[in-house]
């Protein structure tokens, strides 16, 4: 896997903020607006504008919570990250003095 195959919907950080968040509901459980947005910390147009991305992707539906195939893109969404994590290899640290 590559960083070419990050789902480009998901990527956007206010975005994965919310897919997190919702994925940590049971399935079928949903936030109201306002909870959603005082988790994520996001103005009240801004949420609207990033849910509107995730419901037209079919991530979400209207009651802010993930679709199947949601918890499916940011399960692949989080392998390719960890496997691209994962291949990172620490740079090694400068010699003092020099």
């Amino acid at each position: 896997m590559s960083q070419d195959e990050l789902d480009p919907v998901i990527h956007v950080p206010a975005r994965l903020r919310i897919m997190v968040s919702l994925a940590t509901l049971p399935e079928g459980d949903d936030l109201s607006f306002t909870r959603l947005q005082d988790l994520i910390g996001l103005t009240p147009g801004n949420l609207i504008t990033h849910l509107r991305k995730l419901e037209d992707a079919g991530y979400v539906r209207t009651e802010k919570s993930l679709t199947r195939e949601g918890r499916a893109a940011l399960d692949r969404y989080t392998a390719v990250l960890r496997e691209l994590l994962d291949t990172v290899e620490p740079v090694p640290p400068r010699p003092v003095g020099g």
